[in-house]
């Protein structure tokens, strides 16, 4: 064991991949060692993390450290900013028009969104007991991308979380509708729901 103690002291305090472990002086075979006796989780295919970190959210972590512009869209985003009190079973990531999908053990449903708009209302979300971020879309963003995905997220969703934000203080619709405008099949749905609740 005593070999096993000096290398997990000499592994990142991050995930790492079985290269940065072979980097630390971690061999394979010490490697497959360390998950038995459970000092390290496997996290993913080839990802790896201490178990003597403070808890993280794994699946979290996997997704940021295959597609570092993954971002928190959708049902996921709109939970997150508390608009809604369904939790998905799966986890809503969008990635840019084009960009590969990866292989996950996260339950994930990928989004493509169109490059020239992804960074609109993006922001970066801290994922808590660790020093990495993953992209969270506003929660204005996330409103208007679940109008104008509707047919595919479904009719339910949408407007849920409209009615909740519209009930918070500072909430503006000026702002949903600059958003909508940025983005095709928006204006039309939101601008009707605005006018059905106001």
């Amino acid at each position: 064991m005593g070999p096993a103690v000096h290398s997990i002291d000499s592994l990142p305090a991050i995930t790492f991949s079985a290269a940065m472990a072979t980097d630390a002086g971690v061999g394979t075979r010490e490697l497959r060692r360390l998950i038995e006796n459970g000092t390290i989780n496997r996290i993913g295919r080839g990802l790896y993390r201490r178990t003597d970190l403070p808890p993280v959210n794994l699946d979290l972590i996997e997704i940021v450290a295959r597609r570092p512009d993954a971002t928190l869209c959708l049902s996921s985003a709109l939970a997150h900013h508390s608009l809604v009190d369904a939790i998905p079973a799966r986890i809503d990531i969008a990635l840019p028009r084009g960009a590969r999908i990866p292989q996950t053990n996260a339950p994930v449903s990928w989004h493509h969104f169109d490059a020239a708009t992804f960074e609109l209302g993006r922001t970066e979300l801290a994922i808590d007991g660790s020093d990495a971020t993953i992209g969270l879309y506003s929660p204005e963003r996330s409103i208007v991308d679940a109008y104008r995905l509707r047919g595919s997220e479904g009719y339910e969703i949408a407007p849920e979380a409209l009615k909740n934000w519209l009930r918070r203080r500072g909430s503006h619709p000026a702002a949903l509708m600059d958003i909508a405008r940025q983005l095709p099949r928006a204006s039309g749905p939101l601008r009707h729901a605005l006018e059905l609740l106001s």
